[in-house]
Order: structure tokens, then C-alpha cells, then sequence
């Protein structure tokens, strides 16, 4: 029955009109079925009809791979360490995740789902990734601890499967989570030394300061969370994170002896 529901959803985007809708759900064993008609518990897919299913070329790591015909994609609500290059060295955890996604996928067919920005600024098209069989991509490198989540608004999709699946993982120390190069530092720490890369921090705002573009909680003289002016509807008002420890995790900027992230 489920082989027979994958077959049927590319039938339905090779040959349905333009503007025919696709819906899938979950049964109660996990498994996902397909159909052009709506029930209570399914969702409608954004399916493009002739796109299918396309073969992954190449890994470039464990975040971005390029599909047989030159399109390369990122992958959205995730992201995994760096890997060395001739122009930058690699940072823990980047090699292992690119040779898991490489054994994954390289090679395989696999289906984009799209979500509300469909490239980044690098140009670059972001998808979630899955198998013909249905298997989440993103989702597994997160399960495994090979990624962590990253959100980047407007793009919601699956943030709490994958929120889900980063706190399982992190409970059990897998990948990255047991890796000592991602210990949670303090905040004071944060200039020492020249350390890049994804990191978690840990610090007491004191304050919040209201700016144009962004408003900041304030740890300190030198160190502040920045938070764009328009994501403020996801985090509650910043008040209530004021004088109690609060964990930070993304990538730090300065600015002359200033830090932020």
C-alpha cells in the first residue's frame, strides 16, 4: 500500500493540471499517504507538476548538496559544521556529517519540499529533502546530531519536528552534542582567543535596548543577542529574560571590541 502511495504521488505531479492540490498524513504507524483529495488529518503539499523526483549529484557537506543538472540546494531549518577547503579549515563534527549525508544520499533520487523563500542569499535553492520511501533528510541529520537547528524566518517549516528531534538528541549527547568544541562557554569568555563557527553561550541580560532595525538583549559592555525588529512575535517580550541565565546559540559578529550574535 505504500509503495503504491509513493507511485501516485508522482503520477499526480507529472499529469494532474497546474493548479490541482496534493494532500499527505501520517497514519497511526508513521507512515505517509498521498492523495488528491482532503481528510481531517491531511496537509496540502506544495507540488510543482513535472518536478518529481531529482538525483543528488554531489555533497559539497553535510548542508548543501548539488542535484544532477547543476541545481545546487541547501538544506532549510538545519545546519552542520564547516569542512575544509583549500580556503578554510574544518570545524569538528563537519566531516562526519558530510560523509553520513554522502552515504545517504549521493547518488539516490530524492524529492524538495519548498517552503515561503526558496533561495538564500547566496543564491542558492532551499528544500527539505526526502527519500522516495519518505524519510526526512533534515530531520535525520538532526536526529543524529550531525545538525543543529537553524531557523530562519519566514521559513517555519517542520521547526518543531526538528526542535523535537535537536532535544532527543541533545539529551542522548550524540554528534555534536557530546562533542567538547560545542561546550557551553559564558558569555564573559567570548573574547578570548579567536574562536568561529557555531557556538553556545551562556549569560544574565541586563538590559534591553530598543534600536530601528533590531532591538538587543544586553549581557554586557561588550556583548549583546540581537534580534530583528521583525521576529520579535517569536520570542515572548524580552523583558522576561532579564537578570536570569538565558542560552545563546549561532554565530558571533564584532565590531571593534564589541560582540554580538
Amino acid at each position: 500500500m505504500f509503495r503504491s502511495c509513493l507511485i501516485l504521488i508522482a503520477v499526480l505531479a507529472f499529469h494532474l493540471p497546474v493548479r490541482a492540490e496534493i494532500y499527505s498524513w501520517e497514519d497511526a504507524n508513521g507512515r505517509i499517504h498521498y492523495s488528491n483529495h482532503a481528510n481531517e488529518n491531511s496537509k496540502k503539499l506544495d507540488v510543482n507538476p513535472g518536478y518529481g523526483y531529482r538525483v543528488v549529484d554531489y555533497v559539497y557537506d553535510g548542508d548543501t548538496v548539488q542535484l544532477v543538472g547543476g541545481k545546487k540546494v541547501r538544506l532549510s531549518g538545519i545546519n552542520t559544521p564547516e569542512v575544509r577547503t583549500p580556503r578554510k579549515d574544518g570545524e569538528p563534527g563537519g566531516a562526519d556529517a558530510k560523509q553520513w549525508l554522502r552515504n545517504r544520499i549521493q547518488g539516490q533520487k530524492v524529492r524538495l519540499e519548498v517552503d515561503t523563500d526558496r533561495k538564500d542569499r547566496y543564491h542558492r535553492h532551499l528544500a527539505h529533502l526526502f527519500t522516495p520511501q519518505g524519510n526526512h533528510i533534515n530531520l535525520e541529520l538532526v536526529e543524529n546530531g550531525l545538525a543543529t537547528v537553524n531557523i530562519h524566518p519566514p521559513n517555519l517549516k517542520y521547526v518543531k519536528r526538528l526542535v523535537i528531534a535537536q532535544n532527543a538528541a541533545e539529551r542522548r549527547r550524540l554528534g555534536i552534542w557530546g562533542n567538547p568544541a560545542y561546550a557551553l562557554a559564558r558569555v564573559d569568555d567570548v573574547t578570548q582567543g579567536n574562536r568561529r563557527g557555531w557556538r553556545r553561550l551562556l549569560g544574565k541580560p541586563v538590559a534591553v535596548r530598543r534600536g530601528r532595525k533590531y532591538d538587543r538583549l544586553i549581557f554586557s559592555t561588550t556583548f549583546d543577542a540581537r534580534i530583528a525588529k521583525d521576529n520579535l512575535a517569536l520570542f515572548p517580550d524580552l523583558n522576561t529574560y532579564l537578570n536570569g541565565a538565558v542560552e545563546l546559540r549561532g554565530w558571533v559578529s564584532r565590531r571593534g571590541s564589541k560582540y554580538s550574535m
